[in-house]
């Protein structure tokens, strides 16, 4: 449920909303006009709710605009309509972009919009439910194109103005069924505060900032662009000898891809749906369009309707979230690029470089809060935000001015890393991030998180979108490794002349070995990447435990010697040791930060027993030569100390737990989400029966539960970590995991393909098996991004059901293009399948073909580009998955002769629709 961003005040709006609604009780059998079409129709025949269902009254019979003497006309709706719209404009205020001739034209498409109430066999226990964001949804996307003569700012409004509508019409409804609140309490009670809440923002003022407040604001806007206007470069050393590496934000900043989260995936459960590691994005759904649950010829059902089904999310960038939203949460794993994203908003907004279609953010005052820094004391007062930030200003900023940054609604709180409080503070946490919002409404707030770390709706309550980073795309990897290559050009390394080489290498080896491939699907692991490469004169290590390691060895010995600004106090072999020891105890105490005195009170209870650190060393100097001399920590204001990444910390820790022999206290944490890459980087470095001491300790008896079959599949991801393991070991993984690997359940089955390479030898010969059960094993195998995953797809190309040549379809994208599209793409029906393309080399592949008549666009892309990429005489249905920028203007497929059918997701606005083509949300 999201805060609408059209704010009306009940005492406006709900007099009018309640004209919406009949002031009869229903008709037992209410008779239907001409006009009111089969819709209306199928509406009244499923008047009442099927035997066993939840029950509620169907709307469609409680509207006053509907029957053979309706309360409301149709021209009374319009008129209804239109008088909302003049309200909202008047709420906007005069920057408002909707221009005065719109404004006829926008309350006709909400009166339209509104009719669709009496049109649906929807509940009013089904729409409180969904809430007004939802049930917008649901509204708009029953009447897809009606909006197509709007322009693109009197859409937006209309969108922001029916979500409005919408929240007081449940609240009415509730209001008017007492029964409701009873049965849905939670639902109802939010949509109750919503209305409050509106109320409140409805009549606030907005006053401007005092000459103190305003010269202070520009101060601290300027400093906070300076202060995050930098990300670590892996490889790159700068002018500067003192300086860390670090690059300009703006010249490395990739723009990512994330996924809305679906109601699909929050009915499933959550944490265990986001224990993939991955997004499989838009084109990956449930591997079922909504073609392919209708009749089984993966066509419209032939009446000219769109056939009802499961549309998946689609794709959006990840930057433009909090344009669209007020409040986001936004999961991807370590190194996805989430920090980096909110340092890129905070740059952005601070310093007014903001893109056009960021516009929205433009006098926001963001507010960076690492979780890291406040984690054990909760999030801060608005008093102590400052100073909770370590924000270099905080102690000259004028008294209450956070305060009233906050009342005022313009603030932007990027909440950075909440999986790094500790599991037994985040319902703490959670409480006080929702008084701060409650209290001061109206402000943007972006809350990351890794994926498994937090429980699906945890904020959702409170209106949070949730979105979750994709994997890099091939395209993306590729850009990526090109700014990296360009930023290097740039640093005082000598090797210059071969940087063009070392580049090329990398884009000619990472589409086509699948260790690199499958290791660069983030900005962290691609950067490590490039700068390894670079190091070593083209010469790359193979698999993620030696990446670490040659890693960590690079880092350590990151200043060149004629550079140095104090003689080297520590060789590298110690260095490591104690970085090991402070990742330890992070790993222990459950933080990611140690506060100065006690990363010297380690280090002074270790050094003594490194023979190799002079016993004359002060543990401040020892402190600073890890600090200065190697690239893997960094020092806050405080004096306190965090490793540059947590996947280094996590290596180090890992690294420590084993030589310490601490196999009882991994085995403890094993599935908790703070512990499990430790745990699989510690199966990676033990000995053989260490290791056959930890695998077979997370398959002893005593866990049950969502518990129990975590560390059960943690164990079968770790064997294709190992270096050496017993076969009696290795059976009772499999013995453990054998029959989890073959669920029913479609969103299970995804799950799996984070096992890796070794749940192909956990499945059976795709030959044997029938066709409903060769779909369920696509749908793993499709995400077991290994060579050996094409072979066994391969042997399922030419079966004829179409959801599972749809998932053949949609694995393209996480397999090497050439060799995917020739061993599996190339051989499939096209009959009623979508063929994704993500990135420029997969839609000159599919042009290589021979097109598609079909084609889904899962990628960005401009316009010229796809009108170059597509085969023009062959299309004739295309899904636009992915969010191609504002306007999603689409008068350019004009030159697709063939073209009948445009699919868009209802989450997404297109415009210029040509006639002649049929729309379908």
């Amino acid at each position: 449920m999201e805060q609408p961003a059209v704010r009306l005040a009940s005492t406006v709006v709900e007099p009018l909303i309640g004209r919406l609604l009949s002031s009869a009780p229903p008709q037992p059998e209410p008779r239907e006009t001409e006009a009111e079409g089969a819709t209306g129709a199928r509406a009244e025949r499923e008047a009442e709710p099927a035997p066993g269902s939840e029950p509620g009254r169907l709307i469609a019979r409680l509207v006053s605009f509907r029957g053979e003497d309706p309360e409301l006309s149709w021209d009374e709706l319009v008129e209804l309509a239109r008088e909302l719209v003049r309200h909202g404009l008047a709420s906007t205020g005069p920057s408002r972009a909707v221009g005065p001739g719109d404004e006829a034209a926008v309350g006709y498409v909400l009166a339209r919009t509104l009719h669709v109430i009496g049109e649906l066999d929807t509940t009013d226990t089904q729409a409180v439910r969904l809430g007004p964001q939802d049930y917008a949804r649901r509204l708009r996307s029953a009447v897809p194109g009606v909006d197509r003569t709007l322009s693109r700012e009197a859409a937006w409004f209309h969108d922001g103005l029916l979500v409005t509508t919408c929240l007081h019409f449940l609240h009415t409804l509730i209001v008017r069924s007492p029964e409701l609140a009873e049965r849905l309490p939670e639902r109802s009670h939010r949509i109750g505060q919503l209305v409050d809440l509106n109320d409140v923002e409805a009549v606030r003022g907005h006053s401007q900032p005092s000459a103190e407040d305003a010269e202070f604001e520009a101060r601290y806007l300027g400093r906070v662009a300076e202060q995050y206007n930098r990300v670590t470069i892996y490889g790159i050393d700068l002018p500067n000898p003192n300086a860390p590496d670090e690059w300009s934000l703006d010249a490395t900043y990739l723009s990512l891809s994330a996924e809305f989260r679906s109601p699909r995936d929050r009915a499933s459960g959550g944490r265990e749906t986001d224990r993939t590691d991955t997004v499989d994005a838009a084109r990956d759904g449930d591997g079922t369009p909504a073609d392919a649950v209708a009749g089984g010829d993966g066509t419209e059902d032939g009446t000219g309707g769109a056939t009802p089904g499961f549309t998946p999310e689609p794709l959006v960038r990840a930057d433009r979230a909090l344009a669209v939203h007020e409040r986001v949460l936004l999961r991807g794993v370590a190194g996805s690029g989430k920090t980096t994203l909110v340092q890129w908003l905070a740059v952005s907004t601070a310093s007014g470089t903001l893109p056009s279609e960021l516009q929205a953010l433009q006098g926001r005052i963001p507010f960076v809060l690492p979780v890291r820094r406040f984690a054990r004391d909760g999030i801060p007062a608005p008093d102590d935000l400052l100073s909770a930030m370590r924000h270099p200003l905080a102690d000259q900023a004028p008294e209450g001015w956070v305060a009233r940054v906050l009342a005022s609604g313009r603030a932007m709180l990027l909440v950075d890393g909440i999986d790094e409080a500790p599991d037994d503070v985040w319902d703490d946490l959670r409480t006080q991030l929702r008084r701060l919002l409650r209290i001061y409404s109206g402000n943007l707030c972006l809350v990351t998180s890794r994926p498994s770390a937090i429980d699906a709706d945890w904020l959702s309550e409170e209106g949070f979108t949730e979105l979750t980073l994709a994997p890099m795309s091939h395209g993306q990897v590729a850009e990526f490794v090109t700014a990296w290559h360009d930023a290097a050009r740039s640093d005082e390394g000598k090797d210059h002349a071969r940087l063009d080489e070392y580049e090329g290498m990398l884009l000619r080896s990472i589409p086509i070995y699948r260790e690199l491939r499958v290791l660069a699907t983030n900005p962290l692991m691609c950067g490590l990447i490039c700068a390894l490469n670079r190091d070593r004169s083209g010469s790359l290590p193979q698999g993620r435990k030696e990446l670490y390691e040659a890693a960590v060895q690079m880092l350590l010995q990151r200043r060149n010697p004629e550079r140095r600004v104090f003689e080297d106090l520590l060789q590298r072999a110690p260095r490591e040791r104690l970085l090991r020891k402070l990742a330890y105890r992070m790993l222990v105490d459950g933080s990611s930060v140690l506060d100065h005195a006690t990363a010297l009170a380690e280090i002074a209870r270790h050094a003594g027993a490194i023979p190799t650190i002079p016993r004359d060393l002060r543990c401040e100097d020892v402190f600073n030569d890890l600090l200065l001399r190697t690239g893997l920590l960094r020092e806050q204001a405080d004096g306190s100390v965090e490793f540059v990444h947590r996947t280094m910390q996590d290596y180090l820790a890992a690294r420590e737990a084993v030589d310490q022999g601490e196999f009882g206290l991994l085995l403890q944490h094993a599935h908790e989400s703070g512990w499990e890459e430790v745990f699989r980087m510690a199966v990676a470095y033990a000995r053989p029966a260490e290791c056959a001491t930890l695998l077979q300790g997370l398959l002893t008896p005593g866990w049950i539960g969502m518990d129990r079959n975590r560390r059960h599949l943690l164990a079968a991801s770790c064997l294709e970590h190992v270096t050496e393991l017993d076969p009696q070991t290795r059976d009772r993984v499999f013995e453990a995991t054998q029959f989890m690997v073959r669920p029913r359940d479609p969103t299970r089955r995804k799950i799996l393909g984070f096992l890796g390479p070794i749940v192909l030898e956990m499945l059976p010969d795709p030959a044997t098996l029938p066709d409903d059960e060769a779909y369920l094993v696509a749908l793993t195998v499709t995400r077991v991004r290994d060579d050996a995953a094409v072979d066994y797809l391969a042997r399922l190309r030419d079966r004829g059901s179409l959801r599972l040549r749809t998932e053949l379809a949609n694995g393209w994208h996480k397999f090497a293009t050439e060799r995917y599209a020739e061993e599996v793409l190339r051989h499939l029906d096209p009959t009623g399948v979508y063929f994704p393309v993500s990135d420029h080399a997969e839609l000159a592949k599919l042009k290589e073909l021979g097109g598609r008549e079909r084609v889904q666009i899962t990628g960005d892309f401009r316009p010229e580009e796809l009108l170059a990429g597509l085969e023009r005489d062959k299309l004739t249905h295309l899904w636009i998955a992915y969010d191609l920028g504002p306007g999603m203007e689409m008068e350019w497929l004009r030159e697709f002769p063939s073209l009948t059918t445009l699919r868009v997701h209802s989450r997404l606005r297109v415009t210029g629709v040509p006639e002649g083509i049929r729309i379908m949300a």
